[in-house]
């Protein structure tokens, strides 16, 4: 039996996170090398989702992975974003690892910015969920066991209310029909906090919920 080929997995901590693990372990075909996730430095948060690290490194604790962390300023551009990453993953490459995991679901112009800013450097971008139906996706989700919080949604698009809810039959039922289930147009993101992959459940309490920039509610979670 040929060894198994290692892979990095691209870790945001939700939902289209979780279920690509979800699908790469249950396909059996490669080794999961480490979970490479970004922080923004000087919050010392998941970038976008808001997410303290300590509840990213208790997560991917629990469900039994490393994690390669990514540090970059609050306004850091595009060129500073691109150096940083590269650095990390030329760190993977001279141990033979050439494919990433992204949960990207149907953003062209987001698959065609990885792939080709990886192909530069020698590595491949695999998307497990690529075209699936998002609504059936969220139902899997939810159906697998997964457990997911609400931790940001846009205000252009949701109300206040939406956020800090856990993901599940009632929030889908509640969403606006211009919205999509899985959120992939950035209208919401989660934490994944229990699930068939989770040894263990992470713990945590809902903090305060701010507005940030004039137009995204974040809703902080409290480590137990």
């Amino acid at each position: 039996m040929y060894p198994k080929e290692k892979i990095l997995v691209s870790w945001s901590g939700g939902k289209d996170s979780a279920l690509s693990l979800y699908q790469i372990v249950k396909a059996e075909k490669f080794e999961i090398s480490a979970l490479l996730t970004v922080f923004t430095e000087d919050y010392d948060r998941v970038s976008m989702h808001g997410i303290r690290r300590i509840m990213l490194e208790k997560q991917v604790e629990y469900l039994g992975h490393s994690l390669e962390k990514i540090f970059i300023p609050k306004d850091a551009s595009d060129k500073e974003y691109k150096s940083q990453m590269v650095n990390t993953l030329k760190k993977y490459l001279l141990h033979g690892i050439r494919s990433i995991i992204f949960g990207d679901i149907f953003l062209e112009n987001v698959r065609k910015y990885r792939e080709e800013n990886l192909s530069k450097i020698g590595m491949t971008a695999l998307f497990p969920l690529w075209k699936k139906d998002t609504f059936q996706l969220a139902n899997e989700f939810i159906k697998l066991g997964f457990k997911s919080v609400i931790t940001c949604v846009d205000s252009e698009i949701l109300s206040k209310e939406f956020v800090g809810k856990l993901f599940d039959e009632k929030f889908l039922s509640a969403l606006p029909s211009n919205v999509d289930p899985m959120g992939e147009n950035g209208e919401f993101h989660s934490y994944v906090f229990d699930g068939p992959l989770f040894k263990r459940k992470v713990q945590f309490e809902l903090g305060d919920i701010v507005l940030r920039d004039g137009r995204f509610y974040f809703c902080d979670l409290i480590p137990l």
